[in-house]
């Protein structure tokens, strides 16, 4: 589903103190960005939170207000220290309860893995009226709540819920983006750059500098969600560039 005109946007909160201490290193960022600029939906905000509920509600309850969809990745495993359904159903005011269609998928998953045990059937606990993201890597489910998504942390199982959603959530017009590439230092073309953006108002540009071979350089970004307009951006930045004797390398250096 997609609605052109509106500009859908997402949150997503990282949560464990893994990411924060460094022993892990997050994935999920880039892979939930990437999959929701194809469904229309650009990821505007990150939060990096601890296994702390108090944490976890505010950012929740921060982030839910001002965008239109929220994800989360990780807490919601078998330990003691998975605590982010908890913190959910406190930031929205509901119970937390085990769902019985949840149940019985790790009652199946884990028939012959051991059977059933109390850490794992906390991967069954969700906030009172929410529904699953099928897991087809582990058994146990993610969870829906309206608009908002709780996903696991582990990056191939948080792809595979992903992928579960995949068409399920209304957005807007995929962005698009061209890069052109150039050996020039981005504070010489500083003002080229505010030109162009301001004379197309539906496409932005983001400069990204480089050293290499002993050279600075730069590749300019350009996006928008109408592709006419896209290329008539990037005419125009060619054509500036050129002006002030500055090759292009289109697709970047």
């Amino acid at each position: 589903m997609t609605s052109p005109d509106k500009i859908w946007t997402a949150g997503l909160i990282i949560i464990g103190d893994e990411i924060l201490s460094g022993r892990t290193q997050d994935k999920n960022i880039a892979q939930v960005a990437s999959w929701l600029q194809v469904q229309g939906i650009r990821l505007a905000e990150v939060r990096v939170v601890p296994d702390v509920e108090s944490r976890i509600v505010e950012a929740v309850n921060a982030l839910r207000a001002e965008h239109d969809y929220l994800f989360t990745t990780g807490g919601i495993g078998p330990t003691h220290d998975d605590i982010t359904v908890d913190a959910v159903a406190a930031a929205l005011g509901v119970p937390v309860v085990i769902h019985p269609e949840a149940r019985a998928l790790l009652e199946r998953y884990y028939a012959t893995r051991g059977g059933i045990n109390e850490g794992r059937l906390r991967m069954a606990r969700v906030p009172e009226g929410a529904q699953l993201i099928p897991n087809r890597m582990s058994g146990a489910p993610g969870i829906r709540l309206g608009n908002l998504f709780l996903m696991a942390g582990v990056p191939h199982i948080t792809a595979g819920m992903l992928d579960a959603l995949t068409g399920q959530l209304e957005g807007g017009a995929p962005l698009l983006s061209e890069t052109l590439g150039c050996w020039v230092a981005e504070s010489e073309v500083a003002e080229l750059l505010r030109q162009v953006e301001a004379a197309h108002e539906t496409c932005q540009i983001g400069s990204y500098p480089f050293f290499r071979e002993g050279r600075v350089g730069a590749n300019f970004v350009v996006r928008s969600v109408s592709a006419d307009d896209l290329r008539r951006c990037c005419d125009a930045l060619t054509q500036g560039l050129a002006a002030h004797g500055i090759a292009v390398a289109p697709g970047g250096i």
